[in-house]
């Protein structure tokens, strides 16, 4: 049996068995009640989308894998092109039956010039990503060079192209390289930096290719509307800790997964965002300035040096009201049967904002656990907000680190919007249409 025919016998037997490989040893999101599947961060904009994913040669292709399996979880056709020397690390089947398409890696090949073509591939792709792109693979398309079905098909796309390198340190470091990459940004060509961490070579430091999870967030920022544009928005996210001794805090519950979210969401919407986060164990997004406190004096410090060059405030962190009147610098012992704790107030950061706010939209939070909306519309009046987004937190599907929410949005004119449930992604683009809407950019 020649290699095209195994091709297309293959291609048929994946197109009949597409459901059971999907969901076989793969875990589907909860339903949301409205027959959709919850998706990552928001990642229904993908469904339907045609991507093109380019593999090149290096340790890191494993992770294209996970890449794929998200983009196609997503609902996006993707079409794989791996160099030869990426399948050397993986195998091109591997992507054929999680993508249910063929897998090219040869620029002169009869099934795929019949079926697809370079050509016909660029000019259907909605995108182009390349994870991960070795200096070699970015070199070439710096260079205008197209000698293998990956370059060429790059070159011939005008898709937006997303490329996430991976490399060694010293590589990633050198001057030829760094020109390289300024040179394809400069041609509208996007990057996903990689990050720092032990590399293959067993040399530490930057080169290791980015999660790709925030690849598939990359990809939607790619492909979404930027209506906030020239936004500069501010978020605080997370709780705040207020120390007793050196091993004993006031807290919360809250998660950061909120405010997160927000973030997200504005930076793929193409707003230039700033995140201020107390102690969060959810991974901090990428591709934005993001600035960590513990106390939420440290925070107040962080938000009033920015809030005059920021368009937009989005207060979704639990700050602490109390602090200890002392930290003790020592461990409190056990001494009797009670101890009494004196704890004074912290400034209140999101009055003190909307006392001094100067044609900045502020948008601050209220989690309740009783009379919502009474409590919320005095919180809107009293610190002089444009929205306000509140919660019962003792309600099933809202509250801390869950990854759902159940709020009603308060508007100055006094509308009160309710929204269902949602995941906080879904939550973070509702608030952001409002936002986007009292801006005028709706």
């Amino acid at each position: 049996m020649s290699g095209g025919i195994i091709r297309i016998c293959i291609k048929r037997f994946l197109e009949r068995n597409r459901t059971n490989i999907l969901h076989r040893g793969v875990t589907m999101p909860k339903s949301r009640g409205d027959g959709r599947a919850n998706s990552y961060h928001g990642g229904e904009m993908l469904k339907g989308k045609k991507i093109v994913l380019g593999v090149t040669g290096g340790i890191a292709a494993y992770k294209s894998v996970e890449l794929l399996r998200l983009l196609t979880k997503a609902g996006a056709d993707v079409h794989v092109i791996m160099t030869r020397s990426a399948t050397e690390f993986v195998t091109p089947l591997t992507f054929q039956t999680l993508s249910m398409n063929p897998v090219n890696t040869e620029l002169f090949n009869l099934i795929s010039e019949r079926e697809i073509g370079h050509i016909s591939l660029a000019d259907r792709a909605d995108l182009f990503i390349i994870a991960p792109a070795t200096a070699n693979v970015i070199g070439k398309l710096a260079g205008g060079i197209a000698d293998d079905m990956l370059t060429t098909t790059v070159m011939a796309t005008k898709a937006p192209v997303l490329i996430a390198p991976a490399m060694n340190v010293n590589m990633y470091r050198n001057p030829i390289y760094r020109e390289n990459e300024e040179k394809l940004k400069k041609h509208g060509y996007f990057f996903v930096e990689p990050v720092r961490g032990m590399l293959a070579c067993g040399w530490e430091g930057e080169g290791k290719l980015q999660d790709p999870k925030e690849i598939f967030e990359a990809a939607m920022d790619a492909l979404s509307v930027k209506d906030l544009a020239g936004e500069k928005i501010l978020v605080t996210a997370g709780p705040t800790r207020e120390e007793i001794d050196p091993v004993r805090f006031i807290s919360n519950y809250s998660s950061g997964k909120m405010g997160y979210a927000i973030a997200r969401a504005a930076r793929r919407r193409g707003a230039a965002v700033t995140l201020i986060t107390g102690p969060s164990s959810v991974q901090k997004p990428c591709g934005m300035e993001s600035v960590s406190v513990v106390s939420a004096g440290q925070m107040r410090d962080e938000v009033i040096s920015r809030a005059k060059g920021s368009t937009v405030i989005v207060m979704a962190a639990a700050v602490a009201d109390y602090r200890p009147a002392a930290r003790s610098g020592d461990k409190i012992k056990k001494n009797g049967e009670t101890q009494q704790l004196e704890l004074v107030k912290n400034s209140d950061i999101l009055a003190e904002l909307g006392r001094g706010k100067n044609g900045q939209l502020l948008v601050g939070f209220a989690a309740e656990t009783e009379n919502l909306l009474g409590n919320a519309s005095r919180k809107l009046q009293e610190k002089n907000l444009d929205l306000l987004v509140a919660n019962d937190v003792s309600a099933d599907g809202a509250g801390f680190d869950i990854d759902t929410n159940i709020v009603k949005l308060l508007f100055k004119d006094g509308r009160v919007e309710d929204l269902p449930l949602m995941t906080k992604a879904e939550v973070a683009d509702q608030i952001l249409d409002r936002v986007a809407a009292l801006r005028g950019k709706g």
